[in-house]
């Protein structure tokens, strides 16, 4: 396969930055407590005061430790099998296994570069999204579609699968829409803006993660062999959603906030049965590649 080595190096330069920021992120202490500030829309917001995540909102910095929880021992170590099973045999199965690794931490640098208040680790934030964009670009053109295409059991592609990419795309709007509708109905910020300009995870997931689902839903029932690589990224990116949703709710409840029932079911639960799902399909796209 192309850019084999390339591939490779980027690989190793992500998981040695990411297992850095996600340490700092979870073990990094300062001294200090949490301590209230007004923001520019005049609204009282609590700041978490300690740690790497000092100047984030008391709501936001258990969520970041979260997502950092599920890469340092989820998204890491899954790079690193794939790395390790793409250098010892390279296949269709091993690098299309590396592109979706490399695209979960593609989703993680966008949000920790543009969701995080400036701190001290903002260069290495800055490497892992340069790394893992451009890993992106060259692990995408060392796939032959047209092969990959030709190694998938068509029969893995079905009415269910259908179904799921449908929802899961119809899902992330219910999920944040109507944060939005309601702030603009209300001619007011949305309700959690705190101390930031804008939340990530809704421009991530309706400006890109949603739009992409259609587009893998499109290229497989036209039998386009892209279909599938995107299937892949979509399948582990929900995965590890579904993951970093849930370490960031418990770690919110371990600083005790708690969140209502209806931003449980309407928020939480979706994307934990998502990646569920996704996790089903992930293991049967794999077991259907030839060879």
């Amino acid at each position: 396969m192309k850019n084999s080595r390339s591939i490779h190096i980027i690989s190793i330069l992500l998981i040695i930055c990411t297992l850095v920021t996600t340490a700092m992120g979870l073990f990094f202490k300062t001294p200090g407590t949490p301590y209230e500030v007004v923001n520019h829309y005049g609204d009282v917001v609590r700041i978490y005061g300690s740690g790497l995540y000092k100047n984030d909102s008391y709501f936001m910095a258990p969520i970041a430790k979260g997502t950092d929880f599920a890469f340092l021992f989820i998204g890491v170590p899954l790079l690193i099998i794939s790395l390790i099973l793409d250098v010892k045999k390279e296949s269709y199965r091993s690098r299309l296994r590396l592109l979706s690794a490399i695209s979960i931490f593609a989703y993680y640098a966008t949000s920790i570069c543009f969701g995080i208040t400036y701190n001290i680790l903002h260069l290495l934030y800055i490497a892992i999204f340069s790394l893992s964009i451009f890993g992106l670009i060259v692990c995408f053109r060392s796939i032959d579609e047209d092969i990959l295409k030709e190694k998938i059991d068509g029969s893995f592609v079905t009415k269910g699968l259908y179904i799921y990419l449908f929802v899961s795309g119809i899902s992330i709007f219910v999920a944040w829409l109507p944060d939005i509708a309601t702030s603009l109905l209300h001619r007011q910020s949305l309700q959690l803006i705190e101390v930031y300009t804008t939340q990530i995870t809704y421009v991530l997931d309706m400006g890109l993660i949603s739009p992409v689902i259609f587009i893998c839903i499109y290229s497989l029932f036209n039998n386009k062999g892209i279909g599938f690589s995107i299937l892949g990224i979509i399948l582990m990116t929900c995965s590890i959603v579904g993951v970093s949703v849930s370490a960031g709710t418990l770690f919110q409840y371990m600083e005790g906030i708690v969140l209502p029932i209806p931003v449980l079911v309407t928020k939480v639960s979706i994307f934990i049965v998502l990646a569920l799902i996704s996790l089903m399909f992930n293991i049967r796209l794999y077991k259907n590649i030839k060879g």
